[in-house]
C-alpha cells in the first residue's frame, strides 16, 4: 500500500521509510513560527526549561501581527517580548512593524515556506502553507518552545480525507466558497485530527491564492493539516521566492485515504457562513435582505492581491452605503504597495473605504474594527464565533471577496450579480 502526500513527508522528516496513520512519530522541522499573542509564552517556557540557544537561528520565525500597530500598553509589551528574544537570538526572520504583515501571508511571499517542508506555528492557521505542498499545522506555546530548543515536534499521523472537485468554477466563485462549501457539508468536526487534501479539476484552475485561501481553512473542519498535489502553479510561485531546495511529494495512486468527497461545483453560487459556526451556511440567493454595519476584506485568509482585486472591480465607481464601515486591510507591505501602484488603494478611498496598515486586527476582535452589540458584518476572515470581531451579541459573517464589496455597496447581505 503506497502513502498519501501527508504521510510521505511526515515520513521523510521522521527519518523512516513509511508511516501509517495512527503512529507516534517525532519529526525534524524546517521552520518553527511564533506570533505577538503565541510566542511570548513560549519564550518565557524556553527560558524556563534552560534553553539558552535555539536550535537554529534560521529556522525560526517570529512576525508581531495580531495586535499590531500596538493597540495598547499590553500589546507593545508582548511586541517588545519578541523583539528582545530575536535581537538576544539574532533571528534574521524577525519581521518588525513597516516590514512585518499577516503571518500566512508574509511567510510564502518571502520563500520561507516550500513544497515539502514540516512547519509548525503556535498559530492554527499556520495549515495554510500546505497550499504549496507542505505540511503545516498549528500546535501550542510550550511545543513551539520545545521546538525552539530541540528542532523536532510529535506527532500521530493522521487519516487522509480526499477532497476531489469537479467541473468549471462559475463567475465570482473562488477558493473561499469552495472551502465553504465543504466545511458546510462535513461540518466543523467532519475532518478532525485528519488530512484534508484536496484534487480535482476545479483546485487545478484555482490560483495560488485561491489554494491559500482552502488551506487556511481546513482547520476550520478541524483538520490536522489541509494540502494540495503542488504543481506547475506552485512552482512557478515559488520558483519566484525560494531562497533554498525544495522538494514536490505527490500521493501515491495506491494511497490509503479513510474517505473520497467529491463535488460538482460547476453550479456553485458565492456561499456565505452565519454564526455561530463555518458550518452554518448558505449560498447567496438563499438570503434574505439582512443588513449590515461593517464590511471586513482582508486577513490571513483573504487579504493576498488577488482578493483585493474583485473587491475593486466590484467598488470601482461605487460608493459604500450611508451608515456602512467598509475596512481594507493588505495582508502585506508589499501587498499595499502592489494594490497602490495598481490604482486599487484609490479606487477603495473614493468608495469610501477605509485603509488599515497590514494587520490581524478585528479578524480576532483585536482592534482596527471591533464590533459594538448588536453589529453585524460580513467579513473576508475565517471565523465566525460569538463575540469572535468584538462584543458577543455582534454578528460576524464570512464570505469571500466578491460578496463582501458588494454587501459594502448595498448595505446588506449581497451577491455581486446584484450590481
Amino acid at each position: 500500500m503506497g502513502m498519501t502526500i501527508t504521510e510521505k513527508i511526515l515520513a521523510h522528516h521522521a527519518g523512516v521509510g513509511k508511516v501509517k496513520p495512527g503512529e507516534i512519530i517525532s519529526t525534524k522541522i524546517d521552520l518553527a513560527l511564533g506570533n505577538d499573542i503565541t510566542a511570548p509564552i513560549a519564550i518565557d517556557e524556553f527560558y524556563k526549561s534552560g534553553g539558552k540557544k535555539v536550535f537554529d537561528h534560521r529556522k525560526i520565525v517570529l512576525v508581531p501581527d495580531h495586535f499590531t500597530p500596538n493597540k495598547d500598553i499590553p500589546s507593545a509589551q508582548q511586541c517588545k517580548v519578541l523583539r528582545e528574544f530575536a535581537r538576544e537570538q539574532n533571528l534574521p526572520h524577525y519581521f518588525e512593524q513597516g516590514e512585518a504583515g499577516i503571518e500566512h501571508a508574509l511567510l510564502p511571499e518571502k520563500g520561507l515556506v516550500l513544497p515539502g517542508d514540516l512547519i509548525i506555528g503556535a498559530d492554527s492557521h499556520t495549515c495554510t502553507y500546505g497550499a504549496l505542498g507542505a505540511f503545516a499545522t498549528g500546535v501550542g506555546s510550550t511545543d513551539l518552545a520545545y521546538a525552539m530548543m530541540t528542532g523536532e515536534a510529535w506527532f500521530r499521523v493522521p487519516e487522509t480525507i480526499k477532497f476531489v472537485y469537479k467541473g468549471a468554477l462559475p463567475p465570482w466563485v473562488d477558493g473561499k466558497d469552495l472551502i465553504l462549501y465543504t466545511i458546510g457539508d462535513i461540518g466543523v468536526e467532519g475532518a478532525r485530527y485528519k488530512a484534508m487534501e484536496f484534487t480535482g479539476e476545479a483546485i487545478a484552475q484555482l490560483s495560488m491564492a485561491g489554494r491559500f485561501t482552502i488551506a487556511n481553512m481546513a482547520v476550520e473542519a478541524g483538520a490536522k493539516n489541509g494540502i494540495f498535489i503542488p504543481d506547475e502553479k506552485t512552482k512557478k510561485y515559488v520558483e519566484e521566492r525560494r531562497k533554498r531546495d525544495y522538494i514536490f511529494y505527490e500521493s501515491d495512486p495506491d494511497a490509503e485515504y479513510v474517505e473520497v468527497r467529491e463535488y460538482d461545483v460547476s453550479q456553485l453560487e458565492p456561499q456565505v457562513a452565519f454564526p455561530p459556526l463555518p458550518s452554518n451556511v448558505r449560498s447567496i440567493s438563499r438570503i434574505d435582505s439582512i443588513p449590515i454595519d461593517q464590511v471586513v476584506i482582508g486577513s490571513c485568509t483573504n487579504g493576498r492581491i488577488e482578493d483585493l482585486r474583485i473587491a475593486a472591480q466590484i467598488l470601482k465607481g461605487r460608493k459604500v452605503a450611508p451608515y456602512v464601515r467598509l475596512i481594507i486591510i493588505p495582508a502585506t507591505p508589499s501587498i499595499y504597495k502592489q494594490a497602490l501602484e495598481e490604482g486599487l488603494i484609490k479606487i477603495f478611498l473614493e468608495s469610501k473605504a477605509v485603509i488599515s496598515p497590514p494587520t490581524c486586527g478585528p479578524c480576532l476582535g483585536g482592534h482596527m474594527g471591533v464590533l459594538a452589540k448588536g453589529e453585524r458584518a460580513v467579513a473576508t476572515t475565517n471565523r465566525n464565533f460569538i463575540g469572535r470581531m468584538g462584543d458577543p451579541q455582534s454578528e460576524v459573517i464570512l464570505a469571500g471577496p466578491a460578496v463582501a464589496a458588494a454587501s459594502a455597496v448595498l448595505g446588506r447581505i449581497a451577491g455581486p450579480q446584484e450590481l
